[in-house]
């Protein structure tokens, strides 16, 4: 398996972009991104047909900046393929989504897909310096994304969000360089993760350097009190640019808490641990509790992927290999339900032209798919069983009571007790939108979802079923990741 395909691939995806008219654009997309799925797919069995796993698989390394050291060193283990296949799913249906887009149609798919290639680029880079490389390089077209297809605040949202994130990333940068001074103090200045990992750190070194790369990458993961850009970018976002915001670029943050933070600084992590999860905790009810209060159902939404992310970082603090699995786990659960919930939240507003539960009512008469496909997001946030949020939640919540002391234990306690709070805020959501009567006379005549919005919805469900219905095989491959990381 040749992992630099699954940079090529959306490259040329790029390029071929560039060279059609508006209306081919989105047939481009949509082909390169099938191509870029079918490609994760086979690099997904590839690797469960390995024997030996306790290595990163599909390694390449180049010589990129002989005289810093800098090489193109890519590989991937289970954690970087979850996301990978998380990647390829949300970008499929984000292209389906926007089909009708006729705003700058080239511009908008040219952007969507080079937001893609940036994650894809960050989830199979080894040096950190190529992975910096690749979490910036979705800066610009979030911004874009936003300040010209969004709604409402949009560049008040956009700017925002920049800013935040702009400010983590400077955060990751001065640990990273933190530690190319320290790997050259100790004889040969390297980037790369791997040989980074074998560097013996002083006690005061990892705990000054930890909490800069942890904040830095938990402010992409919206950790209490660094979520602020999300709820008003999520909100002003178009729709497959919130998809991708919530869906992936949040989990840009966890994955880079967990296999970067954490991995190169176990000791510190372990130290910053309480706090860390104080944050997290205060981070799932809060995040909960001001859901409650939202009448706009996408803001409602992007309020509550704050709340589902403190169970990734949750996860990643209880330092129980059960509770890093579940973490895991509940990056690509979220992922796929909040892209199947603002999929179909914008679906619905390009019908009705509101956002607002209460103006809403009956919809489950006249477009019974769109409404069952937000029942099911609904039914996958609150943790019903059979569905992916279940089997995440549940995990994080098993691993982090595993620890015996009152501490970890009651804040476990303390994070369970957002199940009800969600359970409340989205069978309200689901009983004010779809139930009930039919409010304005206009509903009465409203299509339902068109071809490419139930083949994108039809995709995330399934995905959401498969994890929810059959998660060993998925658990059991990231569970010997995390015990070769964190023996």
């Amino acid at each position: 398996m040749n992992l630099s395909l699954l940079i090529a691939i959306p490259t040329l995806t790029l390029i071929s972009i560039l060279f059609v008219n508006g209306k081919m654009a989105r047939v481009a997309a949509l082909a390169g991104s099938f191509v870029q799925l079918g490609t994760a797919l086979f690099m997904l069995f590839s690797y469960m047909n390995l024997n030996d796993v306790s290595h990163l698989a599909f390694e390449e390394s180049h010589v990129w900046f002989a005289q810093w050291n800098i090489n193109y060193h890519i590989g991937v283990d289970a954690i970087s393929i979850a996301m990978i296949m998380l990647t390829s799913v949300v970008l499929v249906a984000g292209v389906l989504v926007s089909w009708n887009i006729e705003d700058k149609t080239k511009e908008f798919f040219f952007l969507l897909v080079m937001l893609a290639t940036g994650a894809f680029g960050f989830f199979i880079s080894v040096d950190l310096f190529v992975q910096f490389f690749f979490f910036e390089l979705a800066v610009i077209p979030k911004f874009l994304l936003i300040a010209i297809w969004g709604s409402g605040r949009k560049e008040y949202s956009a700017m925002k969000l920049v800013l935040m994130l702009m400010g983590g990333s400077s955060l990751v940068l001065i640990g990273i360089l933190g530690f190319y001074y320290y790997s050259a103090e100790a004889g040969t200045p390297s980037f790369d993760l791997q040989t980074l990992s074998q560097l013996s750190l002083s006690h005061e070194q990892q705990m000054w350097l930890f909490p800069l790369l942890f904040s830095g990458f938990a402010v992409l993961s919206a950790m209490f009190p660094f979520h602020t850009w999300a709820p008003d970018g999520h909100s002003s976002a178009p729709t497959a640019a919130s998809m991708f915001l919530a869906g992936i670029s949040m989990k840009l943050g966890g994955y880079g808490c967990l296999r970067v933070a954490v991995f190169l600084l176990p000791h510190a992590a372990r130290e910053y641990s309480p706090y860390i999860i104080v944050l997290a905790c205060i981070g799932i009810l809060y995040g909960a509790f001001v859901t409650l209060k939202q009448t706009d159902i996408k803001l409602m939404n992007a309020y509550s992927s704050v709340s589902h992310c403190g169970f990734v970082i949750l996860g990643i603090a209880m330092f129980t290999k059960t509770a890093m699995v579940g973490a895991v786990l509940q990056m690509i659960s979220h992922g796929v339900m909040t892209a199947l919930f603002f999929a179909v939240i914008g679906m619905i507003y390009q019908r009705t032209h509101t956002r607002m539960g209460d103006e809403m009512g009956g919809l489950l008469k006249v477009m019974p798919f769109l409404s069952t496909v937000f029942i099911v997001a609904g039914l996958t946030s609150l943790g019903l069983p059979g569905f992916s949020g279940f089997v995440a939640e549940m995990t994080v919540f098993v691993g982090s009571f595993q620890n015996e002391d009152m501490f970890h234990r009651f804040a476990t306690i303390f994070a369970t007790a957002s199940i009800v709070v969600t359970a409340v805020y989205i069978l309200r959501a689901v009983g004010i939108s779809l139930w009930g009567p039919i409010k304005k006379k206009e509903y009465e005549s409203l299509p339902d979802a068109s071809w490419n919005e139930k083949l994108a919805a039809g995709i995330l469900v399934l995905s959401i079923v498969i994890m929810g219905t059959m998660p060993l095989w998925l658990s059991d491959m990231i569970s010997k990741t995390t015990e070769t990381l964190f023996p």
